[in-house]
């Protein structure tokens, strides 16, 4: 079973990427879900970014990989939107990673300072007409990292929520989130 560091996204450690987490855990796999907010949690993706860029989305990053020196090198990371730049970091820069999971977001790999890594198999989910991840670049950032990447895939859902993995929000899709499960298994199993 595979070993994961799961960052949640601007609303905060919500229910559901808490219930998102008891899935995989329910498989097997062990998940450690880091509260990167201390217990704050907002209403609207636009209110956590605020709080987040207060912070200091550096800060956000690091208390990232603050929670990962705690941890074991071996890991797999995942992140929800927010949540992927603690994730993409940590895939591409901290040794031993063995996998990546970026949910409704990606980075150019170069915004680490470093090309993503060969052996790391990374999946990359978003719904094909997200606002926020098509308008603000992730989708090409995506495509970038799937291009340079051996191991990478795309997976894009229709729809046009950003956070449809989450349970406990009113944009969920549940048949959507069934079948990106299933992937991430696929992975988590394969890794």
């Amino acid at each position: 079973m595979a070993e994961m560091l799961l960052f949640h996204h601007a609303l905060g450690r919500t229910d559901g990427v808490v219930a998102f987490a008891d899935a995989l855990r329910a498989d097997g796999h062990e998940v450690h879900t880091p509260d990167l907010f201390d217990g704050r949690t907002f209403t609207s993706i636009e209110e956590g970014v605020a709080y987040a860029e207060e912070v200091g989305f550096g800060e956000i990053i690091a208390r990232g990989v603050l929670a990962a020196d705690d941890l074991r090198d071996g890991l797999v990371y995942g992140g929800f939107s927010l949540g992927v730049l603690p994730a993409q970091q940590l895939a591409q820069t901290r040794a031993g990673a063995r996998g990546a999971l970026l949910f409704h977001s990606c980075v150019p790999p170069t915004e680490f300072g470093t090309a993503w890594p060969d052996q790391v198999p990374v999946q990359i989910h978003a719904m094909e007409a997200d606002p926020w991840f098509v308008d603000d670049g992730d989708l090409d950032a995506a495509r970038e990292l799937v291009s340079s990447a051996s191991r990478a895939e795309l997976f894009l859902y229709p729809g046009d929520q950003h956070l449809f993995t989450d349970a406990s929000l009113d944009v969920h899709d549940a048949d959507a989130t069934e079948v990106v499960l299933r992937r991430v298994r696929d992975l988590l199993d394969a890794v």
